[in-house]
């Protein structure tokens, strides 16, 4: 790469190395000026929504360089978690579960919080977040509504991922790394250019985890991987201001099963053990697969004073989880699900040029999805005659003076689904400056339509005794199906009013609607069959439920904050307070009772108050040190489901508090081929973070210690690091299965070397 043009920047994050340690990179641009990665005319592919320079807008945004990304072996948007104030993405035990908080708001199934971009492509499917971000060159995270500029489930903020551009960087780059777990990793990239303005770059990668959990059932890891891809990505520029970008990725994916631990009293049966508090065991095949494939065409026209922009993509995703949904080592049922999914979108932006008193953006954005998904579960003998049989004849049985019986040792519930969904937006931005003072306003006008069309079928035989009598078989058929739909318009406004010291010392105050989708309860089918099934043995009919679908949620996001720096850019800092006032706030919730499934529902009101900060201190050149914290109380202000009223709780699952600090020291050796050698320590924390509505359950406050030796030399790098160094004991992740609790284990202590090689 031709690092003399790059500009490390160091804006928020505590996990950054800042351009004050560059060390044989190459000169320093002006610090008070550059936050990105990269003097960003030399990078060829820029921001097309928002401004160059992050620092000079009212917004509350980090942003992690090239060298932070190696540096700390940033992979994926997990690996941000804590870095980046009040953003908190658990590493669950599968990734398929991308669930993203940021101050108070996230969801952990369906519609996500936070958007993400790569290459200035949307990923529609939150269920694509976690995959493998292969040579990325910078990662931006705005935090707050950016409804406005980037629409429907936005409202938390937008992760924007920028890879490595070959019209600037040339060469061969090689990844190799083993560590605890048998886990290795290896990657491979490409960059050329066919001529002064045509570049092309490959890139491969390969990851595979062994594991860290035993499954005592089968005396197995459960929670092993591979995950294998590549991008093939194509940058042409003309003397015209004629840009055309054009980046077609894939990848596979193969997971085994979950490590959830049993978190309730100990099940006993007949005198025997089944399973203990804090094992891991179940009898049943558990895994997850997927195959992801994109391809993502930017054409770009710089005229004499405005741009326009046509983001066009293609993204198709294949996946299947196959589950032992008791998670215990007796047969109760198990689901497949296996989803198919095609979708369509479409952005044009027009936006004036930098640097004018007014400025202003118009776009009109489209999109189209259409996903399949078959759903069947299969309940096994224990479930048949505890969740089917025994609840019949304890509710029904007495009623009618029966008693239900089942000979069959597998009963299977089917559920197809077809789910389209299409909408469009126009939206405009418009920036006056007046002196020292810039306002800023924006609108969007949203529509979405989206439905279900759903079949669902099951038969069963069974045997009914009255009075003692001899049983009578029977048998019950149900075939039908129904169609679902919804169509929501929503005007998105923004306004915002920035007072600038200077060009990167400000102040700011914000107010931003924010929206995320309504949707459908898909996981809820199999208990909805069930159901129609026990009162179906009884003659009667089910009334059933409005579960079927959840409403839109909606926030008004109220921030005041600010941009500095001092000591010639040695210390550079960010602040924000922020008031979140949110209406049908959409929950994961476990139904009461032996449910299978598990539902989104609409919590009436909630609010979410809280403060971040970070900072940047680089004393001299060779030391530098980050600290980013971000606190929030989210509680509910008006939530009761009929059993219990939750008013003055805390929200699950998103945490109290965030807290990050790293240092870096950078140490010449004098031997001109082994470069530098970089110290590095850290602690990245979270919690408390509670589990349930009623918060009797949570994860306290817990702290994960990491460290690295880095032997840094221009054309390679040589990483041995450990990772929660003091052993942490924590959980990520709480859910209940048929009235029994759950958690996922936290990753334990590991160790690994990774090496670098740049040709």
């Amino acid at each position: 790469m031709h690092r003399k043009s790059l500009v490390i920047p160091l804006l928020l994050l505590a996990s950054a190395a800042a351009a004050r340690t560059a060390g044989g990179d190459g000169p320093t641009p002006d610090t008070e000026t550059a936050d990105t990665v990269i003097v960003v005319d030399k990078v060829q592919v820029t921001a097309i929504k928002q401004g160059l320079v992050l620092r000079s807008q009212p917004v509350a945004a980090s942003i992690v360089g090239g060298r932070a990304i190696e540096r700390g072996r940033i992979g994926a948007v997990k690996n941000l978690s804590q870095t980046v104030p009040n953003f908190h993405a658990p590493d669950y035990g599968s990734r398929m579960t991308s669930s993203i908080y940021v101050r108070g708001l996230g969801a952990r199934i369906d519609q996500p919080v936070i958007g993400l971009n790569i290459d200035n492509v949307p990923v529609l499917n939150k269920d694509n977040f976690d995959t493998e971000l292969a040579d990325a060159e910078r990662i931006e995270v705005l935090r707050g509504p950016q409804s406005t500029l980037y629409g429907r489930n936005t409202m938390g903020g937008v992760v924007n991922v920028y890879t490595l551009s070959p019209l600037t960087y040339e060469g061969v780059r090689l990844t190799a790394e083993y560590g605890s777990g048998d886990s290795y990793r290896f990657r491979a990239s490409s960059y050329y250019k066919l001529s002064p303005d045509l570049g092309m770059a490959v890139t491969g990668y390969f990851t595979h985890t062994g594991g860290f959990f035993d499954n005592d059932c089968t005396g197995e890891k459960c929670d092993w991987e591979r995950l294998g891809g590549g991008r093939w990505k194509t940058q042409w520029r003309n003397n015209r201001g004629v840009r055309i970008d054009n980046t077609f990725s894939f990848s596979a994916l193969d997971q085994g099963g979950y490590p959830y631990a049993y978190a309730g009293e100990d099940i006993v049966r007949d005198g025997k053990t089944v399973i203990r508090n804090g094992q891991v065991s179940y009898n049943d095949p558990s895994s997850y697969r997927r195959t992801t494939v994109s391809d993502g065409l930017t054409v770009r026209y710089d005229a004499a004073k405005y741009s326009v922009s046509s983001i066009t993509s293609y993204q198709y995703s294949d996946d299947e989880m196959t589950l032992d949904q008791d998670f215990t080592p007796e047969s109760w049922f198990t689901l497949r699900q296996a989803r198919r999914e095609h979708a369509l979108t479409e952005d044009i932006v027009f936006r004036s040029h930098d640097g004018r008193r007014y400025g202003w953006l118009l776009g009109a954005f489209g999109f189209y999805r259409h996903g399949v998904m078959e759903a069947p579960v299969h309940f096994k003998r224990t479930g048949i005659e505890e969740l089917i049989v025994k609840n019949a004849n304890e509710h029904l049985g007495a009623i009618w003076n029966e008693e239900y019986s089942i000979s069959a040792d597998e009963l299977p519930l089917y559920s197809d689904f077809r789910m389209p969904v299409y909408g469009g937006a126009v939206y405009h931005e418009s920036n006056l400056r007046l002196g020292r003072w810039r306002l800023t306003a924006g609108i969007r006008f949203d529509v979405e339509h989206t439905s279900l069309a759903y079949h669902s079928r099951t038969d069963m035989d069974y045997f009914v005794s009255k009075e003692g009598g001899a049983p009578a078989p029977k048998r019950i058929s149900i075939d039908e199906g129904n169609r679902i739909a919804h169509t929501y318009c929503e005007v998105l406004p923004k306004v915002s009013l920035l007072y600038a010291f200077d060009e990167v010392r400000n102040l700011y105050i914000s107010v931003a609607k924010g929206y995320k989708a309504g949707g459908f309860n898909t996981q809820m089918f199999s208990d909805i069959l069930s159901e129609k099934l026990k009162w179906r043995m009884a003659g009667s009919q089910y009334d059933e439920a409005d579960l079927m679908s959840y409403e839109p949620e909606y926030s008004w996001n109220y921030e005041l904050g600010g941009h500095f720096s001092c000591m010639d850019g040695a210390v550079r800092g960010d602040f924000a307070v922020f008031y979140i006032d949110v209406r049908d706030q959409q929950l994961t919730i476990f139904p009461e009772g032996q449910s299978t499934g598990r539902m989104m529902t609409n919590a009436g009101r909630t609010r979410s108050v809280g403060a971040e900060a970070a900072l940047q201190f680089a004393p001299w050149r060779s030391l530098e040190i980050n600290t980013a914290y971000g606190y929030t109380d989210a509680r509910f202000v008006r939530y009761d489901n009929g059993i219990e009223d939750f008013k003055d709780n805390r929200i699950p699952y998103a945490p109290q508090h965030t807290l990050s600090a790293q240092a870096a020291w950078t140490l010449p050796t004098g031997v001109k081929w082994l470069g530098d050698v970089v110290l590095q320590a850290g602690v990245r924390c979270a919690g408390r973070i509670w589990w349930n509505e009623e918060n009797t359950l949570s994860q306290p406050f817990y702290a994960l210690a990491d460290a690295s030796v880095r032997f840094e030399h221009k054309h390679y790098s040589l990483d041995i690091w450990g990772r929660n160094l003091g052993g942490a004991r924590y959980d990520v992740f709480y859910f209940k299965s048929i009235g029994n609790e759950f958690v996922q284990r936290g990753r334990p202590r590991t160790f690994g070397i990774t090496l670098n090689i740049n040709i």
